[in-house]
């Protein structure tokens, strides 16, 4: 069964491996996006798995000095396009129609932003980005920055005037607006002035109070905005202590609960995780989470949350 993940950070990892010899960006990488093992979502994995589209996230740590975040993203880019989209079979999502017309032995490949960090103040940055092909923007990472602010952020303020112009071009461009680390006021000015919104990655907060979750209301407001909640993998976000498969399933059936059948799908959070759900700790294992969500569920819900909900939500 083919399944869209819409999140994963392993532009990262093959970013820090560029730099880990001498300290900066090099060609002379260690990591093969075909098989390393460092990579949860490897070629190899991803086959394995059948994971027909998989989204690549570039993500800055709030840690690089502002004047290198440009440089940091541009490196990410460079490992997506050099590493990534030079597998065989590998297309690249220019737009997400594009999806639609992967023939059977291709893999999709779409670049995301997480954090608006990468460009600062600038929009030609951010409309760069666009033309490279940055199809999804999530504003913030946990902490806050010139757009808006993050779960982890303690001012607790909504969009900026700049992260609403920020959010005015991706509507112009008909990009994504990803909320899954938004705290609750610029999640509430997302979902008044965003075109295209979703939560590329989290779970329930009445399932397991984490702040990276969405609480109720903000999940039924998604579902009216048309939008889309894609489960996350990492154990914090799911429960206590060793979670397993059926603890993620508490999650969806939330989702269920609150009128998300349509509005569900998967954000893996591969590769930007160090815990993992036993019998999930890599993209090769999607198998074990789908015939657990066919058990549970049936064939045609199963196959919308591994695909068809995005497909027909986005695409």
């Amino acid at each position: 069964m083919n399944i869209i993940d819409t999140h994963c950070d392993a532009l990262l990892k093959l970013q820090g491996d560029a730099r880990a010899a001498h300290g900066y960006f090099q060609k002379n990488r260690t990591l093969n996006y075909l098989n390393s093992d460092e990579l949860d979502t490897n070629m190899e994995r991803r086959i394995e798995g059948q994971v027909k589209v998989q989204f690549y996230a570039i993500f800055i740590s709030p840690g690089i000095p502002d004047n290198e975040k440009w440089q940091h993203a541009l490196e990410q880019i460079d490992a997506f396009y050099e590493e990534v989209l030079t597998m065989d079979n590998m297309v690249h999502i220019k737009q997400l129609s594009d999806i639609k017309t992967l023939k059977n032995h291709e893999y999709g490949a779409v670049l995301t932003l997480e954090g608006s960090d990468a460009f600062g103040n600038d929009l030609m940055k951010l409309r760069t980005l666009f033309r490279l092909g940055v199809l999804s923007v999530g504003l913030v990472w946990n902490n806050g920055n010139l757009a808006a602010d993050g779960v982890g952020e303690t001012r607790g303020t909504g969009l900026s005037e700049f992260g609403l112009k920020v959010v005015e071009e991706c509507n112009k461009h008909n990009v994504l607006i990803d909320v899954s680390h938004l705290n609750v006021h610029g999640f509430e000015d997302v979902i008044e002035h965003g075109k295209y919104v979703f939560a590329s990655h989290s779970n329930a907060w009445s399932i397991h109070n984490h702040a990276r979750n969405l609480h109720d209301e903000q999940i039924i407001k998604l579902i009216k905005k048309g939008g889309m909640i894609n489960i996350v993998f990492c154990p914090p976000f799911i429960g206590e202590g060793k979670v397993t498969l059926e603890d993620l399933l508490r999650h969806v059936d939330k989702i269920i609960e609150l009128g998300g059948e349509k509005h569900i799908g998967l954000g893996s959070d591969f590769d930007g995780i160090t815990e993992f759900i036993e019998g999930l700790e890599d993209a090769s294992e999607y198998g074990n989470l789908i015939e657990v969500l066919r058990s549970k569920y049936g064939e045609e819900f199963t196959e919308r949350i591994a695909s068809r909900n995005f497909v027909e939500r986005f695409c």
